[in-house]
């Protein structure tokens, strides 16, 4: 008779802590564990990694309190990240307390859901996208009938920070020149331009498939990420991409933007959209930022997106220049501080770092340590009942062919939280498979003799498991546990898409810059520990493996 799984929890503290390092490693994590999504919420995530960025975010908000309840969210592109930052130093100055940021969210589905969910309280936004996109309006709205639409959903716009930054296609101004194309109609007469459009484009109501259908335009474009696709147009492999027209490198690239002389897209006037408590619960805060309204117009963000995409310059430091040189609130760095280089060791090994490390370890090591809380007395249960272990590593293989962006997405909305908790979530299914395999796997290794062996000893089923199979398949146990840890350590860069922290806010915002030295500054330190974690399970294997052979010599 195999013991019911209530049993083994208290008989597995014994099994595990044959481990001794994982054992230790798994306690740590559960006494932090509740600290986990509060370090995650209550922190600032800022992405690009450089010197100035910690140094003027530290500045920035010296002498100031968290205001821990106030989060602010950003999309995945650069504008949505300086725009971010400049609510929250301008918080920071005003009230001396420094809002969390949650910088790089997703594209407006995740950002919106955590608006929604309360996870955030604001969001720079455009009026185009929310009456297009999130009212589902099939024209354009004012602002006076978005706040309308708005209000019985629990939220309300306001903030017009003064541009437009609207929808755009853009080819290279030499091509375009040569074929004779200056307007989307043109563009229609010449199917066999290749288009790279951003996955959000192709999908969005206001996006490519309306845009297709008003010009007549037959092309099948390639979805591609929008900081990629400034690459790609330079690299000639593809001829078209949907550009935002306060992008950088727009002039830097050499891009003609085409006439839309159909007049399809609407005005996307930057605002923040916000949940209508924020006023109320953060009066001091909300005064603040409103000071910005009407502050910036197209020339000024541009500027700004150019020192981020062409110069590498911090978000933090282009926030609190802007905020000092308009005359707001901004806290000014000594001089010539912005201007120096922020080339590769200095993003890598940027003041980040060791926050990012924390965020990463924690997020691998609690999730493999519940995995392996769930999974070892669950493939003990298993083993004995054939057509129950079948369905359940099957299913639990199941899960590992689900993308981990699309469990990210399912888990966000059976939450309805972004951040640590779905994250947490998602790794410990994905490493449920390894060590649950491997747990079956062990035990079917022990021979029929040595049960039988403990059994004419005396011993119960109890002791059996706990005494002589648990301590013989150990070593294919912790091999799962290894590979668990592995697949962990490369899936959690992929948190970061919905602010779980990590080295993935590196590479997040690498990709969105379009910045190779910052997806390098986020790789190689996933890389290191990847290597670090193989090292040491390698370690424990070694000990293991002396342990076992000093047994059957005794």
């Amino acid at each position: 008779m195999i013991p019911p799984i209530s049993f083994l929890p208290a008989r597995l503290a014994r099994f595990v802590s044959g481990f001794r390092l994982p054992a230790m490693l798994a306690l740590l994590l559960l006494v932090a564990a509740p600290g986990v999504a509060a370090a995650q919420t209550s922190q600032t995530t800022q992405g690009q990694a450089a010197g100035a960025d910690g140094q003027a975010r530290t500045l920035a908000a010296k002498g100031a309190s968290p205001a821990p309840d106030l989060r602010i969210g950003s999309k995945r592109f650069t504008e949505s990240y300086i725009l971010a930052e400049l609510l929250a130093q301008q918080v920071t100055a005003r009230t001396g307390q420094t809002p969390a940021v949650s910088q790089g969210l997703g594209n407006t589905a995740i950002v919106y859901q955590a608006l929604q969910s309360g996870s955030i309280g604001l969001y720079p936004e455009y009026t185009g996208t929310i009456a297009m996109e999130i009212l589902k309006s099939d024209k354009p709205l004012s602002l006076e009938e978005i706040r309308g639409r708005l209000a019985p959903l629990g939220l309300g716009v306001d903030i017009p920070f003064g541009f437009n930054d609207g929808y755009a296609l853009a080819m290279r101004a030499a091509d375009a020149d040569r074929l004779g194309i200056r307007s989307l109609s043109d563009l229609a007469r010449h199917p066999d331009q290749r288009l790279g459009l951003s996955q959000e484009f192709i999908g969005r109501v206001d996006g490519w498939r309306g845009l297709a259908q008003r010009y007549g335009l037959r092309q099948s474009p390639t979805g591609l990420d929008h900081g990629l696709a400034y690459d790609a147009i330079q690299k000639k492999q593809v001829d078209v991409i949907d550009i935002y027209t306060t992008d950088a490198k727009i002039d830097a690239l050499g891009l003609r933007v085409l006439d839309d002389d159909l007049k399809y897209f609407p005005r996307y006037d930057a605002v923040v959209l916000y949940r209508l408590d924020v006023p109320r619960r953060y009066p001091a805060a909300w005064a603040a930022m409103r000071e910005l309204a009407g502050t910036i117009d197209e020339h000024t963000m541009i500027a700004m997106n150019a020192r981020a995409e062409l110069d590498g310059v911090p978000f933090a430091v282009i926030a609190r220049d802007r905020l000092a040189a308009g005359g707001g609130a901004g806290v000014a760095l000594p001089a010539g501080q912005g201007d120096e280089p922020y080339g590769f060791w200095r993003k890598l090994l940027g003041p980040d770092l060791g926050r990012l490390a924390a965020q990463h370890l924690m997020l691998v090591l609690l999730s493999v340590a519940i995995a392996v809380l769930v999974a070892v007395p669950a493939g003990v249960f298993v083993y004995p009942r054939y057509r129950l272990r079948a369905l359940v590593l099957g299913m639990t293989g199941l899960l590992q062919t689900i993308p981990s962006l699309a469990m990210l997405a399912i888990l966000i909305t059976v939450t309805g939280r972004i951040g640590a908790v779905p994250a947490l979530a998602a790794l410990t299914l994905y490493a449920l498979l390894p060590v649950m395999r491997n747990t079956v796997a062990g035990l079917d290794e022990i021979s029929s003799g040595m049960r039988l062996a403990a059994t004419a000893l005396g011993m119960t089923p109890r002791q059996r498991i706990t005494l002589i199979e648990l301590p013989l398949a150990r070593p294919t146990i912790l091999a799962g546990v290894r590979t668990a840890t592995s697949i962990s350590i490369g899936t959690a860069t992929i948190a970061a898409f919905i602010g779980a922290g990590g080295f993935g806010e590196r590479i997040v915002t690498g990709l969105a810059l379009n910045d190779s030295q910052l997806l390098l500054a986020g790789a190689l330190p996933a890389a290191a520990m990847a290597l670090a974690s193989e090292l040491a399970f390698e370690l424990v294997d070694r000990r293991l493996r002396r342990q076992t052979g000093r047994y059957t010599t005794a």
